[in-house]
């Protein structure tokens, strides 16, 4: 069995403006640089072999401060890059509304097969977020590995472990700079605690749930 220990990366500015973020470039935040500095602490005292990140500079930052603690090389892979939203990306809710309606619709209909133009559909998205965590996790049989990503990279893995549709909506919340405990092994995919940000107290706390995707 392998444990995987799913890491968001902090609260980034599209976060804190409910942008659609996908592959595009948002800031952290200074808040989510204090986060990811928390979490680095933490990561202190948690065993792991490895760790990965996915290349897009919001995780790889945050990837850098768990890093310049634990001492451990920062492993790259841009298969670990969040989903890509299209014509979406930088958008608010209601801009996209406006400005592509039909699209939208068709977005707000859950199709797992359905692309935002530019972008991947749910089972694309999924498809390879799949494959590359087991790919991960079968390169480091046996060991525990930390993986710093995105939220929709969450996502993937909590339906992985829990059955759950690609067109049902997730019951739990993204948590920036948290904790998700997963294992793997023939038998597929388990889930341990999801949205573990004890490092970063009550006051640090950003959770977005956004139960359209």
């Amino acid at each position: 069995m392998t444990t995987l220990l799913l890491i968001r990366h902090g609260e980034t500015l599209w976060n804190t403006e409910r942008r659609m973020q996908g592959q595009g470039d948002s800031p952290l935040t200074e808040r989510g640089r204090w986060q990811a500095q928390q979490l680095g602490l933490r990561m202190k005292d948690v065993p792991f072999s490895v760790l990965y990140s996915s290349d897009l500079p919001r995780a790889a930052l945050t990837a850098a401060e768990i890093a310049a603690v634990t001492g451990h090389a920062i492993i790259s892979d841009e298969r670990l890059r969040e989903r890509h939203f299209g014509v979406f990306e930088g958008l608010t809710q209601a801009e996209m509304r406006v400005r592509e309606p039909e699209i939208y619709e068709r977005f707000m209909s859950r199709d797992p097969q359905y692309a935002i133009p530019g972008g991947e559909s749910p089972a694309q998205f999924f498809a390879r977020c799949r494959i590359a965590l087991e790919d991960l996790a079968q390169r480091h049989a046996g060991e525990t590995i930390a993986v710093v990503t995105h939220g929709m990279v969450l996502d993937s893995a909590y339906r992985a472990a829990t059955g759950l549709a690609l067109d049902a909506p997730r019951p739990v919340p993204l948590v920036n700079a948290s904790l998700n405990w997963f294992a793997f092994d023939e038998g597929g995919w388990s889930a341990g605690r999801w949205g573990d940000a004890d490092h970063l107290g009550p006051d640090g706390v950003t959770i977005f749930s956004d139960k359209r995707i």
